[in-house]
């Protein structure tokens, strides 16, 4: 197994599925707490690498993922916008959001399908000259990433308590109630998906960083890629309290990437990798409701069988009485 999946490919899916994580998240709040199908997700990844990677070429790392952040809350704005505002249905807002990006993405970018970043300053660049001389400087990226996301992890369980947060979730139970509980039903969701496409900028963000490129077509597919790991995690961890069920979302998309690794290591050409990955996106969708098939049998067959059981021992007592 040590030569199956080296110390190389490990460190890199614990740092890719880390990325991940950050979309999952986003999905986590606005498809499993809001109930909102957002497909902006894959246009809004893009501007986050885009935004992220200009800021950094013009030679601000950091700031550049605070940009990258607050992109996304534009885009989450304008998604919000086009629901609350305007009564268009959330996957058709999203979907015209995310074809509107695409022209953004571009412009941002110079109008240029590729931008490069070597030769620049990154947070990972910083963070390992931080720890020059260290031994475990080769894996500082993974400890900044698994820290950044532990304290998102923290920050979101703890919105999600507060007073607002408690209206987000109910929003996605009942509009409804909450509208009759003298809530804006509008400002919860906006609220929510800002914060859930903030959460997506800064995965682009930091993608770039990681790959010292932004692409136009980076984001093609990361709604699906987020989604099956947010299935993933939540049929392992089941239904646990909130900050496990956030936890789950993270572990999920880090599993997606070791999955996606160990493919790699097979040697799966590369055109059947698309293939591949929608193995694995269906498998992580068809799972729960398998689970759920499997433990009904399994009960139903116990069921027949107590059932058998009694009705041999009926009959063995009105036997033995004749």
């Amino acid at each position: 197994m040590g030569g199956f999946l080296t110390a190389g490919i490990v460190q890199t899916a614990l740092e890719v599925g880390l990325i991940y994580s950050l979309v999952t998240l986003s999905l986590f709040l606005s498809f499993s707490i809001l109930d909102i199908c957002d497909l902006s997700t894959d246009g809004c990844y893009t501007l986050g690498c885009a935004v992220g990677a200009m800021v950094t070429i013009a030679g601000h790392p950091i700031l550049a993922l605070f940009a990258a952040m607050a992109a996304g809350i534009v885009s989450g704005f304008v998604t919000a916008l086009l629901q609350t505002k305007f009564g268009v249905e959330s996957i058709l807002a999203g979907i015209i959001v995310n074809t509107g990006l695409y022209t953004i993405n571009l412009a941002v970018m110079g109008f240029s399908a590729d931008v490069s970043i070597v030769g620049k300053d990154t947070v990972y660049s910083l963070i390992g000259s931080i720890n020059k001389g260290v031994f475990w400087k080769g894996w500082s990226p993974v400890f900044f990433l698994g820290a950044l996301i532990l304290v998102i992890c923290f920050l979101l369980y703890w919105f999600l308590g507060t007073r607002l947060g408690l209206s987000i979730r109910a929003t996605g139970d009942s509009p409804a109630m909450v509208k009759a509980s003298s809530i804006n039903p509008a400002f919860t969701t906006t609220v929510g998906l800002c914060i859930a496409n903030a959460m997506t900028g800064l995965g682009g963000g930091l993608i770039a960083q990681y790959q010292k490129t932004a692409n136009i077509n980076l984001g093609t597919g990361m709604v699906t890629v987020a989604l099956a790991s947010l299935i993933i995690g939540e049929t392992i961890f089941g239904r646990l309290p909130m900050f496990w069920r956030i936890l789950g979302a993270c572990g999920g998309a880090v599993l997606y990437r070791f999955l996606i690794s160990i493919a790699l290591r097979l040697n799966v050409p590369t055109e059947a990798f698309k293939l591949v990955s929608a193995l694995i996106v269906a498998i992580a969708i068809i799972m729960p409701q398998a689970k759920s098939l499997i433990q009904f049998r399994l009960r139903r067959k116990a069921l027949m069988a107590a059932r058998a059981a009694k009705g041999a021992g009926a009959s063995g007592n009105g036997g033995g009485k004749e």
